[in-house]
C-alpha cells in the first residue's frame, strides 16, 4: 500500500436495486459521504429503468454508475470496497444472491465480496407477503450464515419511512 492509499477514505460500494424507494438514495449517499465515505453506486439494470436519477448520483458521487460487466482489459472503474451496503434490496436480489446466482454485474459482485470477506449490510424492500415466502426466508438464513448484516425490512404499503442510513449503522 503506498502513502496515497493510505490517505485515501473508505470506499463504499452501494448496490442499488429496483424498488420505489431507491428514487431517495442520494439520501444515503449524503450520509455515507458525511461519515467520510467514497461511495460508488452499482445498480441492478432494471433499477436503471428510472428508478432513481441517474445523472443526479453521478453528480453526487462523482464517478459514473455501473450496471454492466467491464470488458476484458478495461480498467477497474472503483478501488476495491472497504464495505458494501445493499439498499434497497430486493426480493430477486436476496434469493438470487443466497443462491449464488450471479447474472447480473450487481449480483455478480454481491457474491465476490461475501467471499472477501467485506462487511455487507443489507436493507431489505420487501413486502409483507412475499417476506413470509419460504425461499426469501431460507435466503436470509444463508446470507446471514454468511456474515451479511441485515436491517428490518421495509413495506412502503405500511407506510413506514425506509431509514437509509440504517445501512451505515449495520456496517459498525
Amino acid at each position: 500500500m503506498t502513502e496515497q492509499d493510505e490517505e485515501q477514505p473508505p470506499f463504499l460500494y452501494l448496490v442499488v436495486c429496483a424498488a420505489g424507494v431507491a428514487a431517495d438514495v442520494g439520501r444515503l449517499i449524503t450520509a455515507a459521504q458525511q461519515r467520510g465515505w467514497r461511495v460508488g453506486v452499482i445498480a441492478t439494470p432494471l433499477a436503471m429503468n428510472g428508478f432513481f436519477d441517474v445523472a443526479a448520483v453521478e453528480a453526487q458521487t462523482g464517478l459514473p454508475i455501473r450496471s454492466s460487466w467491464r470488458r476484458p482489459g478495461d480498467p477497474r472503474p472503483f478501488p476495491d470496497p472497504d464495505a458494501v451496503v445493499v439498499a434497497p434490496a430486493t426480493f430477486n436480489t436476496v434469493n438470487k444472491w443466497a443462491a449464488g446466482v450471479a447474472d447480473t454485474l450487481a449480483l455478480g459482485t454481491l457474491c465476490e465480496v461475501v467471499g472477501l470477506g467485506v462487511p455487507v449490510g443489507v436493507l431489505p424492500c420487501v413486502n409483507e407477503t412475499l417476506a413470509r415466502h419460504p425461499a426469501y426466508q431460507d435466503s436470509l438464513i444463508r446470507l446471514r450464515a454468511m456474515g451479511v448484516r441485515f436491517g428490518a425490512a421495509h413495506d412502503r404499503a405500511a407506510g413506514e419511512e425506509f431509514g437509509w442510513e440504517r445501512a451505515l449503522n449495520l456496517l459498525d
